[in-house]
């Protein structure tokens, strides 16, 4: 009986482990933006996730690829935004992913972020500067 309970209790151990593991990684995977207008690949990459941004809906304009114009370090301008990583460091606790950093190419800013995944699938990505109750979220969604 003793070897039963040793060998449950064990299984308990690793079953809770791996299901720690695959919430811990939910947000892997590539995302639509909210204006669907772009999609961010998700990876882990030691014990933080990153995102690069791996599809736009116009690459091109003028015939040549869309740069970070709005960045306002000149150097940086001429980089494509196609391939570009904008979530960098986030790290995962207590069901959210946070002290991250977001970069908007839109606005050219850079942002603290935290991103939480709803019970919708959705992933709620929010940028703020400061404090993270003053801030943006917006939702984006998994591309399939």
């Amino acid at each position: 009986m003793r070897q039963f309970t040793s060998l449950f209790l064990l299984l308990f151990v690793f079953l809770s482990a791996k299901a720690l593991g695959q919430t811990e990684n939910a947000i892997v995977g590539v995302w639509y933006n909210t204006e669907k207008d772009a999609k961010v690949q998700i990876e882990k990459k030691g014990d933080a996730y990153f995102g690069k941004i791996v599809w736009l809906r116009e690459p091109v304009r003028d015939g040549k690829p869309v740069l970070d114009s709005n960045n306002s370090d000149r150097k940086l301008q001429t980089r494509p935004i196609l391939g570009m990583t904008i979530l960098e460091g986030l790290k995962y606790s207590g069901g959210a992913w946070k002290n991250g950093k977001i970069y908007d190419p839109k606005s050219g800013n850079t942002y603290s972020c935290e991103v939480k995944l709803t019970n919708k699938g959705l992933l709620e990505v929010k940028g703020y500067m400061g404090f993270s109750f003053i801030g943006r979220t917006v939702e984006w969604s998994r591309a399939e």
